[in-house]
């Protein structure tokens, strides 16, 4: 098999060549349609080519979050420095105004809680027609590539870039870690192509040492998921490196809403993302306007 026997190990990823972008300004999308591309223009800015996404679709599993115990009150004051609201379709018709006017990543996978020990298992529980109802600029499908269930992850995935292309609605793959995978440069490299391959227009995993050579091997846009919950000082570090190697944004969930100030957190994430502030200088807005 490819890459398990008989081949090199180094490999060049070219990281001195910046990708060209022929016109259009998300990565690799340049041939798509039009409606296609009206929805990734939801998602990332034109001028920054990068995106601000607010995850808050953590109740699907998680339950009453801490931070988004009402989702009414906490996500609303962040819209002005957010982008992109990834969200399920529940938590978004009961709680958000549709007159936002922010792209949407809609919750498509489901099927599993915290209280199972194996969260792999998960199905598409949302249908192309509720996508197209709901005005969704991308279906956020879950994968965890190396699972027992990774099969079954991979059918779903292909089933919604089916569905997806033929209204022109992105996918974006989520490169879901369970308990028993690493997060090292050579998974997130594998699983990161492996997703783009099939056909997810965006990717969006974790950031590591290595990752410019995991951006330059993606030919679709990466965004960096926020993880679980660390300092805001880390969290814009975090923030400052994954922009500066390469990625096109960032899906900040815990790290925002859970901040002790959470719209200066996400005012100060906006600043590197879009305005490229270092970490150390958005910080010291972030305090500022603590």
């Amino acid at each position: 098999m490819a890459d398990l026997e008989g081949n090199k190990n180094a490999k060049n990823f070219h990281l001195d060549k910046k990708s060209k972008l022929e016109g259009f300004h998300v990565k690799g999308l340049n041939h798509s349609d039009w409606g296609m591309k009206t929805r990734l223009s939801k998602i990332f800015n034109e001028k920054s080519g990068n995106s601000v996404i607010l995850a808050f679709d953590h109740g699907y599993i998680m339950g009453p979050t801490s931070g988004l115990e009402r989702l009414d009150i906490a996500v609303p004051p962040l819209l002005p420095h957010i982008d992109v609201l990834m969200a399920t379709r529940g938590g978004l018709r009961s709680c958000i105004s549709p007159a936002c006017g922010k792209g949407i990543a809609l919750r498509c996978t489901a099927g599993r809680s915290v209280l199972d020990d194996d969260m792999s298992n998960e199905f598409k529980v949302v249908g192309i027609e509720e996508v197209i109802r709901m005005n969704a600029s991308c279906m956020a499908i879950q994968v965890f590539i190396g699972s027992k269930n990774q099969h079954e992850n991979l059918k779903e995935l292909n089933r919604a870039v089916n569905e997806g292309m033929q209204y022109g609605i992105p996918i974006m793959g989520v490169v879901a870690v369970g308990k028993e995978m690493s997060r090292t440069k050579e998974y997130f490299l594998l699983a990161t192509r492996m997703i783009a391959e099939f056909g997810a227009h965006i990717i969006k995993t974790y950031y590591c040492e290595g990752f410019e050579e995991i951006v330059a091997a993606c030919p679709v846009p990466i965004v960096v998921a926020g993880g679980k919950k660390v300092p805001e000082k880390d969290a814009l570090t975090l923030t400052y490196k994954a922009i500066k190697a390469g990625a096109r944004g960032v899906d900040m969930g815990r790290n925002i809403f859970q901040a002790e100030n959470p719209v200066a957190m996400a005012e100060a994430v906006n600043l590197i993302v879009h305005k490229k502030y270092t970490d150390e200088k958005a910080y010291e807005v972030y305090l500022k306007n603590k």
